[in-house]
């Protein structure tokens, strides 16, 4: 008789793990399913997102190239000059030193972080299961007085200090419009490691087919996109390390 109640709760409880890993998956069908379809986001090759970053009083004009491939850059106008701030090529990982303005080639280990990172574009949710990425549904919560669900999605370990860690996030999906409204990180070095950010998305809009958050925010900037650009013609140099003449 105990043989036969242990198995029982066995079968309830691998039938509760089901359902829950179900959900999760309902969650984020539902959210491509809102914002385009997973079909049309696989088929996006690039993105040009034009804006404004503010912090600390200043407010910053910006341009982010990203592409399927997991080429990035970023170029700011700072001080009436225009330069790309940061780039990463496929191969080659690169940013300005904030003293000297001058690129400089990040170690290796930010550079196989970045690599990495590129799997999230343009969702880490999109084929995540390919990408070696497991989610869970943690439950519902209510965020600013916005009821949500809190989805928990576990990527590739993040290298630091010669150690893997572990990269963890929670999306918290709008439980109306089924789309992420706040994304919660662990900062994993610095002065602040331990401590958790929560970045608020919001202002979705259609762009082509497919609705993009038109501002991004937390306790240290906020991010105003004015522009996205779908598939733009980019020239490689825009991601290459300027070598000195």
């Amino acid at each position: 008789m105990n043989a036969l109640k242990h198995f029982i709760v066995g079968l309830f409880f691998i039938a509760a793990l089901s359902s829950q890993a179900q959900t999760a998956d309902e969650i984020i069908d539902t959210y491509f399913e809102n914002t385009g379809g997973k079909e049309n986001w696989n088929k996006l090759k690039g993105v040009e997102m034009i804006g404004v970053m503010k912090m600390q009083g200043l407010e910053i004009p910006f341009e982010q190239l990203m592409t399927k491939d997991g080429k990035q850059s970023t170029t700011i106008e700072f001080q009436g000059q225009r330069m790309i701030w940061a780039a990463y090529d496929g191969t080659t990982s690169w940013s300005r030193n904030q003293m000297t303005m001058e690129p400089e080639k990040s170690d290796s280990e930010a550079t196989e972080n970045m690599k990495n990172a590129a799997k999230d574009w343009p969702s880490p949710f999109l084929n995540y299961k390919e990408k070696g990425y497991t989610v869970e549904l943690i439950g519902k919560e209510t965020v600013d007085g916005t009821e949500t669900f809190k989805v928990k999605i576990t990527k590739t370990p993040l290298l630091i200090n010669g150690q893997k860690q572990p990269n963890i996030s929670h999306y918290y999906f709008d439980t109306e419009n089924f789309v992420p409204i706040v994304v919660e990180e662990q900062i994993t070095e610095g002065p602040m490691k331990g401590q958790s950010i929560k970045s608020s998305i919001s202002d979705y809009q259609e762009v082509n087919g497919l609705y993009f958050p038109f501002s991004q925010s937390n306790q240290f900037q906020t991010m105003e996109f004015k522009e996205f650009k779908i598939d733009p013609e980019i020239a490689a140099e825009k991601f290459a390390f300027p070598e000195k003449k």
